[in-house]
């Protein structure tokens, strides 16, 4: 579990880094804050899936169509409460305030992420 806390870690900061650059930089250029947080993460999705499947939880050997399912489910729940989260950060604090806070929103619902994928989409 150290091993696979590790790469998870690894693999989620390089995700974060390229899900907040796209949501800051499309919210920024005025595309609405939701519609940006939900383009953010799924671009750092796109990395992640791959990512833990190959390196950090050892999925390459099973099929990948139900663990990609699995994972969609999960995002989908997961991006639903990101997004719900920065929008109503945005209303009282402003599209900055929910631009500083995104880190700390992913890094609660990596903890989450973590297990769900260890235990359920990557089995």
């Amino acid at each position: 579990m150290l091993r696979q806390g590790a790469g998870f870690t690894a693999v989620g900061g390089l995700q974060l880094l390229l899900d907040w650059g796209v949501m800051i930089a499309l919210s920024a250029a005025g595309l609405p804050l939701p519609a940006a947080n939900v383009a953010g993460r799924a671009a750092g999705a796109c990395l992640g899936f791959w990512a833990n499947r190959r390196l950090t939880f050892d999925g390459g050997g099973r099929h990948p169509l139900p663990q990609l399912m699995r994972f969609l489910v999960l995002w989908s729940i997961l991006t639903t409460l990101s997004t719900l989260s920065l929008d109503v950060i945005a209303d009282h604090g402003g599209l900055s305030g929910a631009w500083l806070l995104k880190p700390l929103i992913e890094a609660v619902l990596a903890a989450i992420s973590f297990f769900s994928c260890r235990h359920w989409v990557y089995r």
